[in-house]
């Protein structure tokens, strides 16, 4: 019994860095709560493809919603916005979840090329991404150093 405890107490642990997720509407999302205590739900993107889908091919994004990127560890990783169709929000957070940059109202690439299209941020290191409707991170207040929960 206790090798089954010691597994279940590692297990836990390691829940404690992840969010924690549910399934609303066939999707895998995560409920986040900003400083002023209100919430949106994000699609949740955890692996590869899905991140590089990402906002891609969409024509809107309601103002309670999001897209959260769990990246593996901290990293600098700029994002861009080949065809994608909305402007968002995009907003780094460290481990602890902490907002380390944000590029507000980043807008649709309409190139056919995605070499034409630029990218946005990545100056700091970040854990997780969250993508807003254009103009989400002044609409709930947010700025850099304000922490997240999720």
């Amino acid at each position: 019994m206790k090798p089954l405890a010691a597994f279940a107490a590692a297990f836990l642990s390691l829940c404690a860095c992840s969010p924690k997720t549910s399934d609303v509407d066939g999707l895998n999302t995560t409920e986040i709560t900003f400083p002023s205590g209100k919430t949106v739900v994000a699609e949740t993107m955890l692996r590869d493809i899905d991140q590089m889908r990402g906002m891609m091919f969409r024509d809107s994004l309601a103002k309670d919603r999001g897209m959260l990127f769990v990246h593996p560890k901290e990293e600098n990783v700029p994002y861009w916005m080949y065809q994608v169709r909305i402007p968002l929000d995009i907003i780094w957070m460290d481990q602890q979840r902490r907002i380390v940059e944000i590029a507000a109202n980043t807008p649709a690439c309409t190139s056919k090329s995605s070499r034409d299209c630029p990218s946005y941020g990545g100056h700091e290191k970040a854990r997780y991404v969250l993508e807003l409707a254009g103009g989400g991170a002044a609409l709930y207040g947010l700025k850099v150093g304000d922490t997240l929960s999720f």
